[in-house]
């Protein structure tokens, strides 16, 4: 939709509103940001949000709920990440703690190991007779260490579950300069 001559009025900006939330739920700063890059007054912009926060269709605590929840579990997502996520929504202080609260150490934790054994299925570990064998172990930690990272999960964290799996499929990490793979 283009920008609105002068503004808009409420009915259109409610239907803009109204179009964004049938995708998925909002949080009131992306709603804000819509109505004002298609050119809806400020007045208007608050008028028609303040109606849609009394209706319970704008609710950022329950968009940060929601949205922890399925970027956790869906996408892979550690607090950090969802936490930068939500803070480039709009939503920050209690309403972003109290959601990224739903997460505690164990859950990430998990989430990270599920993640690693799936990629891990696909990894074919180097041969422990293989020259290069401890070069090929180490590029395959990195790459699970980085795609952690990436996910939002400290690197302790990361670095830990990775030797963990690695070891239960054979791979001797107990010293990660060691010889040889097991």
């Amino acid at each position: 939709m283009p920008a609105v001559e002068g503004g808009g009025t409420e009915a259109q900006a409610k239907d803009v509103c109204l179009r964004l939330l049938t995708d998925r739920a909002r949080s009131r700063h992306e709603l804000e940001t819509s109505l004002a890059k298609k050119g809806f007054s400020a007045e208007v912009s608050t008028a028609v949000l303040a109606r849609l926060e009394a209706a319970k269709l704008v609710d950022d605590a329950a968009f940060a709920e929601q949205w922890v929840h399925s970027r956790h579990t869906y996408s892979g997502k550690g607090k950090r990440a969802i936490g930068l996520e939500l803070r480039n929504k709009g939503v920050t202080g209690a309403h972003a703690q109290n959601a990224l609260d739903q997460i505690d150490s164990d859950d990430e934790r998990a989430r990270a190991t599920e993640l690693v054994r799936k990629k891990c299925r696909t990894l074919r570990l180097p041969s422990p007779n293989d020259p290069d064998a401890r070069a090929e172990r180490d590029k395959i930690v990195r790459r699970l260490v980085g795609m952690l990272a990436r996910r939002g999960y400290s690197q302790g964290m990361a670095f830990g579950i990775v030797k963990s799996e690695l070891d239960a499929l054979g791979a001797d990490t107990e010293d990660f300069d060691g010889e040889h793979l097991g």
